[in-house]
């Protein structure tokens, strides 16, 4: 099978250059052959941002089976360093792409993470909007050492083919890198907010606000307690423009 080209890299983290149809096409593909398992990582500027310090969660990008360009940044940060990334996938849009791919392929597909009760609610939605998807389970749990084995074997028990976890980054993906190869399931994804946004708790911002680079601004007046977490935007934009973006831990 072809694997993800990587386009470039920002902070030491690949970026892959993967249409949404793509994206889909390869857990597709990795869900049908079952000849491993397989991270997916949705990087934007927060994640690149937040890997310059944290050096295991760069090793965990770094080792991940496809790293999507999540984020506006990413395509101008990309453009700036002469590459040009075709599209934006965003895990907000991939995760209901998913979920239409899955009752179409029978995927079994669990939910993990987000607030008590998200995680079903997100699920039925789903279900609902997509007849025939499969959901393997759902539960909140935490991303807490405490509780790996439990969650693992809860998952394990399932037989899933998908896993969607919803801890945030870089929790959500260092927790797919210690734990995805012991849950049986073939593809795990980080998806930060996705179920929020499915469930209602969170609007996505407009279309176009989404074409003009502003969701996070749209996301801030919504969220004001984001403030802090989105000065890290302005901050990757400077270093970018300086070309001072090496890591700062190793």
């Amino acid at each position: 099978m072809n694997v993800p080209r990587v386009a470039l890299t920002l902070m030491e983290v690949p970026i892959h250059d993967v249409t949404m149809e793509e994206a889909i096409s390869y857990t597709r593909q990795w869900i049908a052959e079952k000849s491993g398992f397989y991270q997916v990582a949705t990087v934007n500027p927060e994640f690149l941002m937040a890997a310059r310090k944290h050096g295991a969660f760069r090793a965990t990008l770094q080792k991940a089976a496809l790293c999507v360009p999540d984020g506006i940044g990413v395509l101008a940060a990309a453009r700036l360093r002469g590459t040009h990334l075709r599209e934006r996938v965003a895990g907000s849009d991939l995760v209901p792409r998913l979920a239409a791919e899955a009752a179409r392929c029978g995927w079994r597909v669990f939910f993990l993470g987000a607030a008590p009760g998200i995680a079903e609610r997100a699920a039925d939605i789903l279900a609902t909007r997509y007849p025939g998807l499969q959901i393997a389970g759902c539960y909140a749990g935490s991303p807490a050492l405490v509780e790996e084995d439990a969650i693992v074997a809860r998952v394990r028990a399932t037989q899933t083919d998908l896993l969607l976890v919803a801890y945030g980054a870089p929790k959500q993906d260092l927790w797919l890198a210690r734990n995805l190869h012991r849950t049986g399931a073939t593809v795990g994804i980080g998806v930060g907010g996705s179920f929020d946004f499915i469930a209602g708790l969170t609007r996505r911002a407009p279309r176009w606000i989404q074409r003009v680079g502003l969701e996070w601004l749209y996301r801030l007046l919504q969220e004001p307690r984001r403030w802090r977490r989105q000065l890290a935007l302005p901050h990757f934009a400077v270093l970018i423009l300086l070309g001072r973006d090496a890591p700062l831990s190793s």
